[in-house]
């Protein structure tokens, strides 16, 4: 496969998971061996995934950091509740804008863009993209932005009407609403360095973010309470844009032959209005599974929504990291269809979903075997009580059943858009899993509390990752500039990967149990979880340890040679 360089005009020195040189890409490109090609490729892989999962870990170990301070200094009470209502918006900001929205519809246009400025035509068309949409997203980011802050009151009686103090909530809200526009900026730039295969500074810009959120609860968080956390958001967004903008600057302002006029692109350009309606929509409703549960919580007594959310945010964990290696071969697939090479992208797209499943049902074991000691190690000092603890556990070990059809749907959905074209399938399994998840959370709030919640928002993930993973069975989609898998070899994977998770949770569970200290239980739990987890998957013949074990070898080849400097 031919690894297309980066345009900067000289070495990259400044980024640790760049492109490699372009006389290796072009000897991969000219004829040279095949196997050769594809150890390039592999390398590079290897190398983009381990910056971009060493800086993801930093980022959620910050963000960890982030919820026990929010916990420690204001508990999980009133105050926290109103805080994490205006906390709906960066999290809907950060779906729409620099997850599931924005990259996914820009990493293929951009990918288009130096397809075709590698094919030599006239201009330069990734400036010519740039010109054509980031104005105007400004604008409209800017525009929803104060809407929001504007409409701040409505926004919180709408979301959660039973909430004891909507005046503060309010008040966050308003200044949470500025980073609409900080995550747009920040989304785009991450989009656009990813399909210059560079891979360092975004994977950096959720350390900026909790950084800035951490600095600001301990500087103003006794003289503004929870405000500070608010403030923190807007900072913290501003951060995501800093670090990410130098190495940007660096690859538009290279040399680069001049624009061509104006007309000349506009019906070539690869970003279209439906494109961009179909993934922000699909985004928009995958994110407001947060407004059905703090809608169903806001009725229950004080702390529910609190006790929700950091067990969402523990239980998560495993999810990120996971959804790591889709994040550095996205690229990838879009660049094989871009080059109309669909078998690449097809074998690229089954590998990444069984990689993705075998490390997210790992850390799913080890969170439902470890929640209570999870939970009592990371939060439980200061306002945060025993009983806090206990309700958090609970909460975690029910969401966390949801977490591989979390995983599947991140990766999934990417396939369909990989191509660059607009497609309102994905939209649909995911308006039928809200549904399922809206209808289950009402019948099941006032029996249940809280843990009908999270069992509601499993079963309706769930729900919409069995609905992907069919529109996309070999068949169904037969254009060339589509990905098509082949669903019954990635049922059957998942299968075996599924009954090991249940014997190493099980036994994971007991091993924490029996040593009352919850850091010996952790360690035990955790230990246990991976030695009958690993064992047994190889056992029942899955293939995903193997391909993570190849993975693992390529990362200490490049260490070995010291390629990672």
């Amino acid at each position: 496969m031919t690894v297309v360089p980066s345009q900067s005009p000289g070495p990259e020195t400044d980024d640790a998971a760049t492109v490699p040189p372009a006389r290796a890409a072009t000897r991969a490109g000219d004829g040279a061996d095949p196997a050769s090609a594809a150890s390039v490729s592999g390398s590079f892989l290897a190398r983009a995934a381990l910056v971009t999962a060493s800086l993801s870990i930093a980022g959620s170990l910050l963000g960890l950091v982030r919820d026990q301070s929010l916990a420690r200094l204001f508990g999980a009470g009133s105050d926290t509740d109103a805080f994490l209502v205006a906390w709906t918006v960066p999290e809907f900001a950060a779906t729409l804008l620099i997850e599931d929205g924005l990259a996914i519809a820009l990493i293929p246009a951009f990918s288009m863009a130096l397809a075709r400025r590698a094919r030599g035509v006239p201009g330069d068309p990734v400036r010519a993209l740039v010109g054509a949409t980031l104005p105007r997203l400004c604008l409209a980011l800017a525009a929803v932005a104060a809407l929001i802050a504007a409409t701040a009151p409505y926004l919180v009686q709408a979301l959660a009407p039973g909430l004891p103090d909507p005046g503060l909530a309010a008040d966050c809200t308003r200044i949470t609403a500025t980073c609409v526009l900080a995550f747009g900026l920040a989304g785009y730039c991450s989009a656009a360095l990813r399909a210059h295969r560079c891979f360092l500074a975004p994977a950096a810009i959720y350390v900026a973010y909790n950084t800035g959120i951490i600095a600001a609860m301990f500087l103003f968080g006794e003289g503004w309470g929870v405000r500070s956390a608010a403030v923190g958001v807007a900072a913290g967004g501003c951060l995501m844009v800093a670090v990410q903008l130098p190495s940007l600057w660096r690859r538009l302002a290279s040399p680069a032959p001049p624009l061509a006029r104006a007309g000349a692109e506009v019906g070539e350009r690869p970003m279209q209005l439906a494109l961009v309606a179909a993934v922000l929509l699909f985004a928009l409703c995958r994110q407001s599974q947060v407004l059905a549960e703090r809608f169903l919580a806001s009725v229950l007594p004080a702390g529910a929504i609190s006790h929700l959310n950091y067990a969402q945010k523990v239980a998560q964990i495993p999810m990120t990291l996971s959804l790591m290696v889709c994040t550095v071969t996205f690229p990838v697939v879009a660049r094989a269809l871009a080059d109309g090479d669909t078998a690449r992208a097809r074998s690229r797209v089954e590998r990444d979903l069984a990689l993705a499943s075998c490390l997210v049902l790992l850390g799913m074991c080890a969170v439902i075997a470890c929640a209570p000691q999870m939970i009592e190690l990371l939060f439980q000092r200061g306002a945060f009580t025993a009983s806090d603890t206990a309700a958090t556990a609970d909460v975690m070990r029910v969401y966390a059943l949801g977490l591989l059809g979390q995983t599947l749907v991140g990766a999934l959905v990417r396939s369909y858009f990989s191509a660059g074209r607009a497609s309102w399938y994905p939209l649909g399994a995911m308006a039928a899993g809200i549904a399922v998840t809206s209808w289950i959370g009402a019948v099941t709030v006032h029996s249940w509390g809280v843990a009908g919640i999270a069992a509601a928002n499993a079963l309706g993930i769930t729900v919409t990752a069995a609905l992907l993973l069919a529109g996309l069975r070999t068949g169904r989609l037969n254009s060339p500039h589509s990905v098509s898998v082949r669903v019954r070899r990635v049922l059957a994977e998942l299968s075996r990967l599924v009954c090991a998770a249940v014997v190493a949770t099980a036994a994971g569970a007991f091993a924490a149990s029996r040593l009352p200290s919850p850091a010996a239980g952790l360690a035990a739990g955790c230990l246990t979880v991976t030695f009958v987890f690993v064992p047994l998957t190889w056992a029942l013949g899955a293939q995903s340890p193997a391909s993570a074990l190849r993975f693992l070898r390529a990362v200490t080849r490049r260490l070995t040679h010291g390629r990672f400097r």
